[in-house]
């Protein structure tokens, strides 16, 4: 009998792990619930999905990804000049907090605090871990309810 591998639509259940290239932790589900998620409908970032495609059930793995395969690359446009007025008075803010903002839809976006002026704060609204490499442990538990012998 073959093992099954991931493929798009493939519901999967695995514990990940994100880690930076000087191996400090950024995320983990190894100390808690392991994920479960359709391959595609959006609940896990697209570009690491496209990493897991092709492994098999049971797999544990460390996959290197250069930044357009993970985050992508810091977008100049991205970093927006905006007035202190938009953030509530009450915080007290420094370089390099992460601020959620009211988008005028309703939705939010969070932006990382770069640089703080009298009128003005500098704000990078790209994903924090954009440009970086990153490090995708995954250990494959199970794929469409097939379970991984462990």
């Amino acid at each position: 009998m073959t093992l099954p591998h991931i493929a798009r639509g493939d519901t999967v259940t695995l514990h990940y792990a994100l880690r930076l290239p000087d191996d400090r932790l950024v995320d983990s589900s190894f100390d808690a619930e392991p994920i479960t998620f359709v391959l595609g409908d959006g609940s896990f970032e697209p570009r690491l999905e496209e990493a897991l495609i092709g492994l098999p059930l049971g797999e544990h793995t460390r996959i290197l990804l250069t930044p357009e395969f993970a985050f992508g690359s810091p977008d100049p446009e991205m970093i927006h000049e905006l007035p202190r007025s938009d953030v509530p008075h009450h915080l007290a803010l420094t370089i390099n907090d992460v601020v959620e903002f009211d988008l005028p839809n309703g939705d939010a976006i969070a932006g990382t605090v770069r640089a703080i002026h009298e009128e003005t704060l500098t704000v990078d609204f790209n994903h924090p871990m954009a440009g970086m490499n990153i490090q995708l442990i995954v250990h494959i538990l199970a794929i469409n309810d097939q379970e991984a012998a462990l």
